[in-house]
């Protein structure tokens, strides 16, 4: 060492930091800067500065700023004039993705190999209980369950899923089967006539000059002239809460749909109940009514009523050129990348940014 330090030129380097910590000079380090005084070490100190800036430049390159978040703002003669009951939810949490599949005409595109997964499981579902209304006018009939049993078998044909997929789909759908049943023998005496897979026709939302239409699962018409909206799920969401605050609000904008006579063959009537029919991979079967959340009841009016309002707020909104299709507007969960046109927005990129523009998603 004292070899090397008798050489014409000397580059004396210490660690900054040792782990975590800040790290101190070593006494030797710090005698010799105290010998030489201060003048003397600040000279030194700004060669080393000048050979820290040549190394650090090695790593510099021109700076790239990161992609803002996407919030095009297309010409309102070719924003949508209608839309489904469905798409709501995603007009307020990603009006990016309506913007990529209405205006762009965009459609993902489904895995080249892929197993059936939770949406076909609904859709088979969906259709057998469809079938079963729509053979079976009264399930306290004696075969009732047989006629149920056999819907499913007519269905689960017409899917011709993959044998280890059926394996599995078929027992679940037994268990479901006794106990759809009884849940519809619980309701029997009340309704006077089911009707499944109802359409609702276009109707104008408000002040807004775009229409809105959709499909009911299943409307029951009661004794007293109202009638109850029913939405089956084989999934968890939407929760009750979300559909309750309006997060999620296609079963009350059913309702106000309900209420303007879109169904056609309903005519208008008042919503008595708006619930989730939910159907358990354990066999389990429960209704789930979305009135009452948090101590906090309403009526399936009270909130068909501010669903449509707000809906006309929203598509107000919306026919203004100045409001953009921003990107993740409300997403479900914070930091989720996983949304069909999440990588046309570059989510990815403009979220690592820390992007903070403008938020607004709704009026």
């Amino acid at each position: 060492f004292q070899m090397a330090m008798g050489a014409k030129k000397v580059v004396l380097a210490r660690s900054a930091r040792a782990g975590d910590a800040p790290a101190v000079p070593s006494r030797w380090l710090q005698r010799l800067l105290t010998f030489i005084g201060n003048d003397q070490a600040a000279a030194l100190r700004r060669r080393g500065d000048e050979l820290l800036a040549w190394a650090r430049s090695l790593d510099a390159g021109p700076r790239q700023d990161f992609a803002p978040r996407p919030q095009p703002k297309p010409p309102l003669s070719v924003r949508p004039g209608h839309f489904s009951v469905t798409e709501i939810e995603t007009l307020r949490r990603d009006p990016y993705a309506v913007y990529a599949r209405r205006i762009l005409g965009l459609m993902p595109l489904d895995p080249v190999i892929r197993d059936p997964g939770a949406a076909e499981r609904g859709t088979l579902f969906h259709a057998i209980l469809h079938l079963f209304s729509a053979r079976v006018a009264d399930p306290r009939a004696l075969d009732a369950l047989a006629g149920l049993i056999a819907a499913g078998r007519a269905c689960f044909a017409e899917a011709a899923l993959p044998a280890d997929v059926e394996a599995v789909w078929w027992p679940r759908f037994e268990k479901l089967a006794a106990n759809i049943i009884e849940w519809e023998r619980t309701r029997a005496d009340a309704v006077i006539r089911r009707h499944a897979e109802e359409r609702a026709g276009k109707t104008v939302v408000g002040q807004s000059g775009v229409t809105l239409s959709g499909y009911a699962d299943r409307v029951d018409l009661l004794a007293g002239g109202m009638a109850d909206i029913l939405d089956y799920k084989t999934g968890s969401s939407p929760s009750k809460a979300q559909a309750h605050t309006l997060l999620a609000p296609q079963l009350a904008l059913e309702g106000a749909l309900l209420r303007r006579g879109a169904f056609k063959d309903l005519g208008a009537r008042e919503p008595s109940q708006l619930a989730f029919i939910r159907l358990k991979p354990n066999g389990e079967v429960f209704e789930e009514s979305i009135l009452e959340h948090n101590r906090q009841p309403r009526t399936a009016t009270d909130l068909a009523e501010e669903a449509w309002a707000r809906l006309e707020k929203l598509l107000i909104h919306y026919a203004d050129p100045a409001t953009g299709y921003l990107s993740r507007a409300l997403p479900f969960r914070e930091g989720e990348t996983d949304g069909d046109y999440d990588h046309l927005a570059r989510v990815l990129e403009w979220s690592a940014g820390g992007d903070a523009g403008d938020e607004g998603g709704e009026a």
